[in-house]
């Protein structure tokens, strides 16, 4: 079997790479391809594997190591793949630092994926994720293809019009609210266990967890009127214990950004860089960090990778580590308990930091796809299947809804495929939250496949976040001085 990973110079790429290795769920890769643009970071990434593998073997953890190719060629990479992992960045973290900036210096939200500057990466990133999509159909027509790749609901609405129900998006953050209700009432809620059922709803980003049926009751209304219980949700603890309860549901923590965005302004700009900046810096610095204790440990006399010692990160910023992998792993933890900072007043909780990620519930649905044996995951998905856009809207997942939309919700799949699961009713503001917002996305999508700039600044404008055509014509300018790739789409006058 083959695993292709685009993007595959990328930080987390290992993380992929130990989850297979490993065969927690007995599925056995043969081959993983990764494909980069970046040839550099290829070759440092695929460091970090060789170490990630040593260690795993000197552990005794080493299942079925794949072997890895890496290649920046993309008919290459994708051929003959029976399963492609998208988890491209257009622009690298540099790009998303523009994404930021250009907002926040309009007083506007700066983050990755919500708000204009999630537009801004959406802009940019679907023409590459539709050529992609074409390769696949060409060169690998049986592939499923997982898309990571952010803003991942609209970025997979756009694959899906030439791949089809092939192609899923995937995100870990509905998965890790789900695991925090199930660790409080002990039950694996995500694999049915005690006939639990749970319903969330919701787009990529922006989504809700409205009920947890366990042995026929819903635990939901109970757990919302326990403080100590909220005090265990990290969720609850981002937007509030009595908003939730308020509410009635559990968000997403995406939701932070559009409930507390004055807030979430307010602490970006008092930071000394934006998450991109962070990112952009911390990346940059473990790339080149990397490439010279790769060489230190290539010299004669120098220890294995197998051999090396986990030291923890130093504090001065001085050299940690004495392999690739090491240095890794210590950037690794580093950049997870910093995640989403600027909404927290205290450090991330470490089993928040070690609730799960892409990498184990990617390799869930692999090993559903290719062995039959079903499980249970939220996942982004059509509305409806694509051979039946014309059925009666009833049919839908949400009926108020496009047929074409891909909305996040809980699945069950086997080997003939993704079937997602019934949802109550959406109640109309959450229906009105995620409507305006696809309606924005959707003109990015224009915007993107056609090179309209007048549909770019529907789509700036008339986000939620945004609401306001001054300011979304001075998004889209700041934006196509900022992103070449935007200029060249747009043109300019």
């Amino acid at each position: 079997m083959k695993l292709t990973i685009l993007g595959g110079g990328g930080f987390r790429v290992p993380l992929v790479y130990e989850a297979m290795a490993t065969g927690a769920t007995g599925l056995q890769v043969d081959e993983i391809a990764l494909q980069d643009v970046d040839a550099a970071r290829l070759r440092t990434i695929t460091e970090v594997i060789d170490g990630v593998r040593a260690q795993l073997e000197a552990d005794g953890r080493a299942a079925h190591p794949p072997r890895v190719t890496a290649t920046t060629d993309l008919r290459e990479a994708v051929t003959g793949a029976d399963f492609v992992f998208s988890a491209v960045r257009v622009g690298g973290a540099e790009a998303r630092t523009v994404d930021e900036r250009v907002a926040l210096g309009l007083g506007l939200l700066g983050q990755e994926t919500i708000g204009p500057g999630g537009l801004a990466y959406a802009l940019r990133t679907i023409p590459v994720a539709l050529e992609i999509a074409r390769t696949v159909a060409e060169v690998a027509p049986a592939a499923w293809v997982i898309n990571f790749t952010n803003p991942a609901g609209i970025v997979t609405e756009a694959m899906r019009s030439i791949l089809g129900d092939r192609v899923v998006g995937i995100c870990d953050t509905p998965i890790g609210l789900v695991r925090r209700v199930g660790r409080l009432l002990d039950v694996d809620l995500v694999a049915g266990e005690r006939g639990a059922e749970v319903d969330y709803v919701g787009l990529n980003h922006l989504g809700w967890l409205r009920s947890v049926t366990v042995d026929g009751v819903d635990r939901l209304p109970a757990l919302l009127a326990d403080d100590a219980a909220l005090e265990e949700i990290e969720e609850a603890r981002l937007i509030g214990k009595d908003w939730v309860r308020a509410d009635g549901a559990l968000p997403n923590e995406y939701l932070y950004y559009y409930l507390h965005t004055a807030s979430a302004i307010e602490r970006i700009t008092g930071s000394a860089t934006t998450r991109g900046e962070f990112l952009a810096k911390q990346q940059g610095d473990f790339y080149l960090a990397a490439a010279d204790v790769a060489a230190d440990v290539a010299a004669p006399g120098a220890p294995t990778a197998g051999s090396a010692q986990h030291d923890d990160a130093d504090p001065s910023g001085e050299s940690c580590c004495s392999s690739p992998v090491d240095l890794w792993r210590s950037t690794l933890h580093e950049r997870e308990a910093t995640y989403m900072a600027e909404s927290r007043d205290e450090e991330r909780r470490e089993e928040d930091v070690a609730g799960g990620g892409y990498q184990e519930v990617a390799l869930r649905l692999m090993t559903a796809l290719a062995t039959g044996r079903r499980e249970r995951m939220i996942l982004d998905v059509g509305n409806i299947s694509a051979d039946r856009q014309d059925a009666p809207a009833a049919e839908r997942i949400v009926p108020e809804l496009p047929a074409d939309a891909v909305l996040e919700v809980l699945c069950e799949v086997d080997g003939d495929g993704v079937h997602p699961l019934p949802i109550a009713p959406i109640e109309l503001g959450r229906l009105g939250m995620m409507s305006t917002l696809r309606a924005a996305e959707r003109k990015i999508l224009e915007a993107a496949t056609t090179g309209s700039r007048e549909a770019a600044w529907l789509g700036f404008a008339t986000h939620p976040l945004v609401s306001s055509p001054e300011l979304g014509a001075k998004l889209l300018e700041g934006y196509i001085a900022g992103h070449p790739q935007i200029a060249e789409l747009l043109g300019r006058d």
